[in-house]
């Protein structure tokens, strides 16, 4: 695509972009002949064009194609934005992203990044000895997730069917089957607000493992970024706007109580000291259990301040229904959750495999 057009009597020059980068295409009617060079004045920035000739320096130093044949492969009929500001409207950038791919390196580069990332989680999931599979994306009850779906309608079943929230159930249901180590890169569909964290459809990994427990997938979490951070050729520190993030192994693994009284001052058994601190963070707790109230009270105060990787550990049990209590002390559970710059990149836990322990908390609740 053309970028730059020079014009310049008898010779014109042409910045030409593609995926691979950027090369200027040196035209001289004693090159490419005069028909070629009437030509390619009446062509416009944006135009898509090609040529064939000899790579060669300018006296400037610039790598440059001295053409000795050129033409028009594909006309662009609307022009690109200014090239000097580029594409600085974020709303624009987003409606039109093929117009950011086009005018923005940092937005090229994002997209080649992921797809380097999500190759290199595929490779290292393999490689541990995990299988992919597909598992449904329509589901008649959707599961996995506390979100509201997407409703659509099976006209030869004539039933609704939901997309799916979250792929957990399927992937269960093949550990049962005996498939011990399932991951899934999979995308899932949530009928739910958008902000810069959250879109409607998004792209997760799902990994399950028999005869694991949530120390496994703590391991397990931090050797996958790691790896797709070096296949990314990021390092160990990256900038992540005002804060540098240094992704060095081991990660910091911290309880929820011991979080909790570090940064909210409230020791998670004093419930009506708690109550207080809600009620200064303008957090409405009336008629709201205990355990809510601590956790929108863990939410306020805590998340926002763990930077560096966190590995969130040991959740109140009655938070985690479907998880396996600690047998130090069953008032937590197995579960954790892993935070990065003050957001939740993942979560996991051991599962819960007493069925008499499940029933009750069925009951329960």
């Amino acid at each position: 695509r053309m970028m730059l057009k020079r014009v310049m009597g008898k010779v014109a020059f042409a910045t030409v972009q593609d995926v691979s980068g950027r090369i200027q295409f040196f035209i001289a009617k004693d090159d490419a002949g005069e028909d070629a060079l009437e030509d390619f004045k009446r062509w416009d920035i944006g135009d898509l064009v090609a040529a064939r000739g000899v790579v060669f320096k300018t006296q400037k130093g610039e790598l440059s194609v001295r053409v000795r044949e050129l033409r028009l492969m594909a006309k662009a009929l609307r022009p690109l934005p200014d090239k000097f500001h580029g594409l600085e409207d974020r709303e624009q950038r987003y409606r039109q992203r093929y117009v950011d791919l086009i005018m923005n390196d940092e937005t090229r580069a994002a997209f080649l990044t992921r797809s380097r990332a999500i190759a290199a989680m595929r490779d290292f999931m393999v490689a541990e000895g995990f299988l992919e599979v597909e598992t449904p994306m329509l589901q008649v009850i959707p599961g996995g997730a506390a979100a509201k779906p997407f409703v659509t309608h099976h006209n030869a079943l004539d039933i609704d069917m939901f997309l799916r929230i979250a792929p957990e159930l399927f992937l269960k249901r093949l550990l049962v089957g005996g498939m011990e180590r399932v991951f899934e890169i999979n995308r899932n569909f949530r009928n739910e607000g958008l902000d810069r964290q959250h879109n409607p459809e998004f792209t997760m990994i799902e990994v399950y493992q028999a005869y694991g427990n949530y120390h496994v997938m703590m391991d397990l979490t931090e050797e996958l970024v790691c790896a797709c951070l070096e296949a990314v050729g990021a390092g160990t520190k990256i900038q992540f706007g005002e804060h540098s993030v240094d992704f060095s192994r081991p990660w910091r693994r911290a309880k929820y109580v011991d979080l909790l009284k570090e940064y909210s001052g409230c020791d998670i058994d004093d419930i009506k000291a708690i109550r207080a601190k809600a009620r200064e963070l303008n957090i409405e707790d009336a008629g709201m259990d205990d355990a809510v109230v601590v956790n929108e009270v863990f939410e306020a105060t805590v998340e926002h301040r763990l930077i560096a990787p966190t590995f969130v550990m040991d959740y109140p049990a009655v938070l985690c229904p479907l998880t396996r209590p600690s047998k130090a002390d069953p008032r937590y559970a197995e579960r954790f959750e892993l935070f990065v710059v003050g957001m939740e990149l993942a979560n996991a836990y051991t599962e819960l495999n007493d069925p008499a322990i499940q029933y009750a908390n069925f009951l329960h609740q």
